[in-house]
């Protein structure tokens, strides 16, 4: 099968690109020659890497956009064919965090959460799949790839991240379709998934780009700030840098992989689940190999529970 070769020259689309991997896939683009599409929905940190990157001599075009609006999406896409033709690699990569129960979660934390990790993608594959395809039609050697950010929540259900987890499920399924759509269509333009374990990218500080429209005057309840900051530990924490991560998504793009781990050890945690899934068994305890973690939020959410009643 047919797959796309990194080349200077190519194009690739990077939303979120700002931060986090966002900003590691555009810089590693640079270096490979890419010219760059970005966005984010802040204009300051967009500005700065566009400053960075075009210092270092690469051809950058950026426009502010809020992935969950479909048309800050087709601007984007519009931006890209004016200053560059069809791309060849989209990264739909825009994502936010947020823990707590799941019932604790208001209209506007799933709205806020859903649009920017699912609606972002859904947003970015509607606009510029087609692109592609009639470019694949027209032109017999071009190669396009698609790579859409999920999570290992995209693979795991963690407690206390319910509406994190739902998103990024979405994610992995929306991902896993567009694979295979596109299989039943052409040779020449594929899809991959990222489902990152804990990465140090800045995620658990989403909040601070949640529009003003979505923000909620009620104060944050106690398993939602307890999830924040197991979250930044967790995050924060971590060994596999997101500089480690874009050098990983570019591999997979040039050979075809669908599936792309930053920490295959985590997949024993997936196997475990389809297990219980086809053992028709009760969900396995997320925490059995650490279970003083899991005491720990148990406590914690128990006592702050009690104190609110």
């Amino acid at each position: 099968m047919s797959h796309l070769n990194l080349q200077p020259g190519q194009t690739a689309v990077i939303t979120g690109a700002a931060s986090g991997f966002g900003l590691e896939l555009a810089r590693l683009g640079a270096q490979k020659g890419l010219n760059l599409v970005l966005t984010d929905v802040q204009q300051d940190a967009l500005d700065k890497v566009v400053a960075e990157l075009t210092a270092a001599g690469a051809h950058v075009a950026a426009l502010r956009g809020d992935v969950s609006r479909g048309e800050d999406i087709q601007a984007l896409a519009d931006l890209c064919l004016e200053r560059f033709g069809v791309p060849h690699i989209v990264i739909n990569n825009a994502g936010v965090a947020y823990g707590g129960l799941i019932w604790e979660a208001g209209p506007r934390d799933w709205e806020w959460v859903l649009g920017v990790n699912l609606w972002g993608v859904i947003h970015g594959v509607r606009v510029f799949t087609p692109l592609m395809l009639a470019e694949a039609r027209k032109n017999p050697a071009y190669q396009g790839h698609i790579v859409n950010v999920a999570s290992m929540a995209g693979m795991l259900n963690s407690p206390n991240l319910g509406v994190y987890n739902v998103s990024k499920h979405a994610v992995v399924s929306l991902s896993e379709t567009l694979y295979q759509d596109l299989a039943l269509v052409t040779d020449q333009v594929h899809a991959s998934v990222l489902c990152p374990y804990f990465v140090p990218t800045g995620i658990h500080q989403s909040h601070r780009n949640r529009p003003a429209e979505l923000r909620t005057d009620a104060k944050p309840t106690a398993s939602q700030l307890i999830g924040q900051a197991m979250s930044a530990k967790a995050v924060t924490s971590g060994k596999v840098t997101a500089t480690d991560t874009a050098a990983l998504v570019f591999n997979a793009i040039e050979a075809n992989q669908f599936y792309v781990y930053t920490h295959p050890k985590a997949i024993g945690m997936v196997q475990v689940r389809m297990e219980d899934v086809m053992q028709a068994r009760n969900p396995t305890d997320p925490f059995a190999g650490k279970p003083e973690i899991g005491e720990q939020l148990k406590t914690a959410l128990r006592d702050a529970l009690a104190k609110e009643d």
